[in-house]
């Protein structure tokens, strides 16, 4: 199959609308496919003389590059146009090869056809035509009735497919990058659905989303220019503010309000954002008490925006500091991360950790073999069992799969005869010893189960989050290995019943402080 692609763009390789054309001819998987920068391809404007029907048949005489190119065209089975719009059009050089197509055609009217037309000179019946565009305004949406009509009219109104995108300007700014990669994904499964027989509906349909609503891309679009906006238009913004413009633009409200006060300290600059419950604005004077200060390199923030370097690493080694509310670093991708368009929920959706399932084994015998050691014992041999049947709804946790068959040995040893108040004791002192070893292993024994209200296992990535479970598990570690001691002791005392009530006491509060610290630590950090 001959694939040929027209790139209309005057930026030629630099085109914003080839990132969409490279990746459709990926998904398509058209390797091969020759590519034709139409500004560097020598074409002039047409005479209109129409010698090409009447004096040389065919052939233009025009004696430039257009001769090569109209052999290609009849040559190839799919041609792909590639262009940005210019001005409700096809930029100029492209338009002038579309003119020059003119020897394709014959000179007689074409029957049945409504608005007139002439016939082609070749039988091109086979050929199947792309129309690939990115336009500047926030929606494709009315802005290409002028280009689709003339390809209606020399392809065949329906005989071509459409990918119009409007935000075009995007696809070249790196701090954008993962809206922007998540918007080619599409434009590349689009292309394998097109060789593979069609783009499908529900593809089709992600291709016409806009990339970002349009307040916050029109936000970002009138930073990009680099002049203030308002009567003094020609006065130059100073980099750092556009930029900061631009980040402000993608804020999201969360029905909260903040002042986020940044601080470039190589450059010496000072901005607020105002985040407000409808939006944002920047301010570079008469500034308001911050919420949240953040202290950093504008080079360093420019990197972290274009996922030059990660963001949490660059705080882990405290290239940046945060001061005040240090929540709002908590929930920054919800605030200001990509606008990601909602996918269909996949089939078999990641199943989420729930630490009751870990807990809960351990706290059935460490509370009723107390009371009832044959009870006790009964009760948790059935919650091993049912655990490991909540796992077809939870995701498993390597410390659950390890506890189950131990929880269950001390149960059944109890039910064996064995010396309740060693193995009582015993059971703490081996649950200690998971939390201990859970603090060394590469992610951190409670990491598992907080991740899923820190992103995930995206996560596990952020070294800061590892630090702060790894000191707050072996915490949990040395509190249990401590009770397994006074457990002990207490057993041999009238208090042996109420020992599982009164080791329940210290968790509370250890729970109570594992909440603060989760907060508080990662803040103290970002101090500095």
């Amino acid at each position: 199959m001959k694939v040929l692609v027209f790139n209309g763009s005057p930026k030629g390789e630099h085109s914003n609308t080839m990132h969409l054309t490279r990746a459709f001819l990926k998904g398509a998987a058209w390797t091969d496919a020759e590519i034709v920068d139409v500004a560097n391809a020598n074409v002039k404007g047409c005479l209109g003389c129409f010698a090409c029907w009447n004096k040389t048949p065919g052939k233009c005489i025009i004696n430039d590059g257009m001769a090569e190119i109209l052999d290609k065209i009849i040559a190839a089975d799919v041609i792909v146009w590639s262009f940005p719009l210019y001005y409700f059009s096809v930029p100029g050089g492209l338009k002038n090869l579309i003119d020059r197509q003119l020897p394709l055609n014959l000179p007689f009217m074409a029957e049945g056809v409504e608005s007139g037309g002439h016939p082609s000179r070749y039988d091109l019946s086979r050929q199947k035509h792309i129309v690939i565009s990115t336009c500047g305004f926030w929606s494709s949406k009315g802005n290409y009735d002028g280009v689709i009509s003339m390809f209606d009219h020399f392809c065949g109104k329906g005989n071509y497919t459409a990918i119009l995108c409007g935000q075009g300007e995007l696809f070249s700014v790196p701090e954008l990058k993962n809206r922007i990669d998540t918007y080619l994904e599409i434009v590349c499964r689009g292309g394998a659905e097109y060789a593979a027989g069609g783009i499908r509906v529900e593809t089709q349909g992600a291709l016409e989303e806009p990339l970002y609503p349009r307040d916050v891309f029109e936000k970002m679009a009138d930073a990009s220019w680099g002049i203030t906006k308002g009567e003094d238009a020609k006065v130059p913004a100073e980099e750092s503010l556009r930029f900061t413009v631009q980040m402000a633009a993608l804020y999201r409200p969360d029905g909260m309000e903040r002042v986020l006060e940044f601080h470039y300290t190589d450059i010496q600059k000072t901005y607020q954002i105002l985040l407000t419950k409808e939006g944002s604005n920047v301010i570079t004077d008469g500034f308001r008490p911050y919420t949240t200060r953040i202290e950093t390199p504008y080079s360093l923030w420019r990197s972290i925006s274009r996922n030059e370097i990660s963001g949490q690493d660059a705080l882990f080694q405290r290239l940046y500091t945060v001061r005040g509310d240090f929540s709002l670093m908590l929930k920054w991708d919800e605030l200001f991360g990509a606008y990601i368009p909602a996918q269909p929920s996949p089939a078999d959706p990641q199943r989420k950790t729930n630490m009751l399932i870990f807990l809960v084994p351990w706290i059935v015998i460490w509370t009723v073999i107390a009371i009832n050691p044959i009870i006790g014992s009964a009760a948790g041999i059935v919650v091993t069992t049912l655990v490991t049947l909540l796992w077809l709804v939870f995701r498993p946790v390597v410390f659950e799969q390890v506890s189950v068959p131990i929880v269950a040995g001390l149960s059944l040893a109890v039910l064996l005869g064995g010396d309740i108040r060693l193995i009582v004791s015993a059971s703490y002192f081996i649950f200690g010893l998971l939390w201990i070893v859970g603090a060394f292993t590469k992610i951190p024994l409670t990491a598992h189960y907080s991740a899923e209200n820190y992103g995930k296992e995206r996560a596990f990535a952020n070294r800061l989050f590892i630090k702060t479970n790894r000191i707050l598990t072996a915490a949990w570690g040395g509190l249990y290995l401590v009770t397994a001691v006074w457990t002990y002791i207490l057993m041999g005392t009238g208090f042996s019943p109420y020992i599982g009530a009164i080791n329940s006491v210290l968790p509370v509060l250890m729970g109570i402080y594992t909440a603060w610290f989760q907060k508080w630590y990662p803040a103290r950090w970002a101090r500095g």
